[in-house]
């Protein structure tokens, strides 16, 4: 299994993606990204950026949010332009990079419960439609990665990231409907499993209490992005099980917003004592945790977004060359 150390949830600051990349390949050279940068507006969001990737379904921006449409506008083509654009940027930057690549595009499930149906509520709302969404997706996401792929022949691997976080709430049955004085109804575990083996072996991110990593492992997910600070006890035999199963973790462990940010060996500790409550030999921590700000970094300031990253770096080292120290003191 390869070591990827560090690298970042996926959005960045500001409106300058040429900078936005050049920083990532910079700070964590072991496993950039495609940077989104979610300040230049409709399109540049996550749910308008991977409706952008949809094939045969466009969508549009109403009052409301994003909703099905029956053929591309503005809109949509505003989502497609600002892709282009960053993956021109990343072909200019990345031109001689040889290694792995991850990508992030919001997932099925947060998707489904963001866009409408054209005349009614959430796709969230319609079984038929999620089908159509997540075979539409997953079309889309694998055209994505072919461009990716000519741009950028050195690639060795691309590392799919799915951004989940409303799916504790569609699991859990707490999504709103359209008109804000309902629910949707919970969805079944195994719906969620089907829909994930529809990508290839994707990384799923959910930085929202009570992850379904039971879910997740059965649905044969290469790894999980989560925040450190909201992993609970009782979520550690779950998280367990998913290392025993092989999966990899990317562990957030700095704020995404400015803070000052600690020593090294501060930011590697909640990696190396959580391997140490589960009892895993701590010479597979470095290569099954990643570390990660908590979550993307839009918020921040440009300068701290590259701190931020920095430090995951470093703290991964921690991991790699002294993965005992979790063992030292409790």
């Amino acid at each position: 299994m390869s070591t990827w150390e560090a690298t970042g949830v996926g959005s960045h600051p500001g409106e300058d993606h040429l900078e936005a990349i050049k920083v990532v390949f910079g700070e964590v050279p072991g496993l950039p990204y495609l940077p989104e940068l979610p300040a230049r507006g409709v399109g540049a969001d996550m749910i308008g950026r991977t409706a952008g990737l949809l094939v045969d379904l466009p969508v549009e921006v109403q009052p409301s949010g994003w909703r099905l449409t029956d053929r591309p506008g503005r809109d949509h083509q505003r989502a497609v332009d600002h892709l282009r654009r960053d993956l021109d940027g990343l072909e200019e930057i990345g031109h001689d990079y040889a290694g792995p690549l991850k990508l992030q595009v919001c997932g099925p499930w947060t998707l489904a419960g963001s866009i409408e149906l054209k005349h009614g509520d959430k796709m969230l709302s319609d079984a038929g439609a999620v089908r159509d969404l997540t075979a539409s997706l997953a079309q889309g996401v694998a055209d994505h990665c072919a461009d990716v792929r000519r741009r950028l022949p050195g690639v060795t691997e691309i590392v799919l990231q799915l951004d989940e976080p409303g799916l504790p709430g569609v699991l859990a049955g707490t999504v709103p409907t359209a008109s804000g004085f309902g629910r949707l109804a919970a969805v079944e575990e195994w719906r969620v499993e089907e829909s994930m083996r529809s990508f290839d072996a994707p990384i799923v991110h959910c930085c929202a209490p009570s992850v379904p990593f039971d879910v997740l492992r059965r649905a044969g997910v290469r790894g999980v992005s989560v925040d450190a600070a909201l992993l609970r006890r009782r979520d550690e035999d779950s998280v367990g099980e998913a290392v025993e199963a092989g999966l990899r973790f990317l562990l957030g462990v700095v704020p995404g917003r400015d803070t000052r940010l600690p020593d090294v060996g501060v930011i590697a500790k909640p990696a190396l004592e959580l391997w140490r409550r589960l009892g895993f030999a701590p010479d597979r921590l470095a290569g099954q945790v990643v570390l990660t700000p908590a979550c993307g970094l839009a918020g921040a300031s440009p300068a701290y977004a590259r701190a931020a990253l920095a430090a995951c770096r470093k703290a991964a080292q921690v991991l790699r060359e002294d993965p005992e120290a979790g063992s030292q003191g409790g």
